[in-house]
């Protein structure tokens, strides 16, 4: 009985295992960004949502599918370019399961099938475009590229979110070329830009003496009217001022009579002897001197009590007209301050309201 109690509880102990073995076989934990397919005896159940979940062991299969986005890398490939230039292309892809049952019962591995299929649908993209637009077009090659893959693996129950070129590298022959391309056509915009340069920089300068001429001409003009204008006023001054010393030297000798005039004219006739000249010329007729001398020695006498002052009346046409004071508006005050000169020069003996003086003073 002992033994046979030992046996019993052996195989209740070994069948408590068993359960606990077979339960744990069918326990499934799914993580919250998976999602689990059922399958058993070869026929699909249905999906398992996240969290713990009990399937019947032995006879089912849970296969459990990543709902996240994933990365899959394109592998470097060398692609023809539309102008027969090789260049090596790889890119990036990020695609998301959104159908589990397609993802996994529609094709293999849906990750293999994305990544070839990107590789071709890249080099048939790639190949009708030449290497310039392949360079600078980068966004409209992920832009098809994307499209392309989102329609065909739509069937697989996978999104292509977002597809990128990640690097564009030219054989080392084309690149060469590029190079030297690349330094040809900075050598010319240089070219350009130093002949615009230049040509900007002569036409300035020919600007620059075009306007220094102008205005080195508008001031020698500006000089010359000046000048022209300072000559004019300063003849018109000698002219008024000549003129004015005539009347008031004319003023002065209406006062003497012919005896001062032959006196003044002898002790000019001394001076004129005093020179170190051998010929004197006499401006004037001696013979009359000589009478006046003689009439002044008393030989005849004249009477000038009778003499009036329109005797002496000056002939205006052998000064001239004096010129008008608008003409010599700068000298006006020159006028006044000569004016104011004669009258004190004046000899007191002339009445102060004698037509004859006021006529000389204007």
């Amino acid at each position: 009985m002992t033994l046979l109690g030992l046996d019993n509880a052996l195989v209740t102990v070994i069948l408590v295992l068993a359960i606990i073995l077979i339960f744990a076989k069918g326990v499934v934990i799914v993580q919250p960004y998976e999602q689990a397919l059922q399958i058993r005896l070869g026929q699909y159940i249905g999906r398992l949502n996240p969290g713990f979940r009990w399937v019947i062991p032995f006879i089912t299969e849970v296969k459990t599918l990543d709902l996240r986005t994933q990365v899959m890398d394109v592998p470097r490939q060398e692609v023809i370019t539309k102008d027969n230039s090789p260049t090596n292309v790889d890119a990036i892809v990020y695609v998301r399961v959104v159908d589990p049952e397609k993802s996994y019962f529609e094709v293999t591995n849906y990750r293999m099938a994305t990544v070839a299929l990107a590789q071709t649908s890249l080099r048939g993209i790639i190949g009708d475009m030449e290497l310039d637009e392949v360079l600078y077009n980068r966004e409209l090659i992920n832009n098809r590229l994307r499209d392309i893959l989102d329609r065909e693996t739509d069937q697989w129950g996978v999104k292509v979110e977002r597809v990128e070129i990640k690097e564009v590298d030219p054989v080392g022959a084309v690149k060469q070329a590029m190079t030297e391309q690349t330094a040809a056509e900075r050598m010319r915009r240089a070219a350009i830009l130093r002949a615009d340069g230049e040509k900007r920089s002569a036409i300035l300068t020919a600007e620059g003496m075009r306007q220094s001429m102008i205005l080195e001409a508008e001031g020698d003009r500006q000089s010359k009217i000046l000048r022209a204008e300072g000559d004019r006023k300063s003849k018109i001054l000698q002219s008024q001022g000549e003129a004015q010393g005539l009347r008031i030297l004319s003023l002065g000798s209406r006062p003497l009579d012919k005896k001062a005039i032959t006196v003044l004219s002898l002790d000019a006739l001394k001076q004129m002897s005093n020179g170190q000249a051998t010929k004197i010329i006499f401006p004037f007729e001696v013979s009359s001197l000589i009478k006046q001398s003689a009439r002044f020695l008393g030989a005849e006498e004249e009477d000038l009590t009778d003499t009036t002052w329109k005797d002496f009346d000056l002939d205006e046409s052998i000064l001239g007209k004096s010129p008008a004071e608008e003409d010599i508006e700068d000298a006006s005050e020159v006028l006044k301050d000569i004016e104011k000169n004669m009258q004190n020069l004046v000899d007191p003996t002339i009445p102060p309201g004698d037509s004859d003086t006021k006529e000389i003073l204007k």
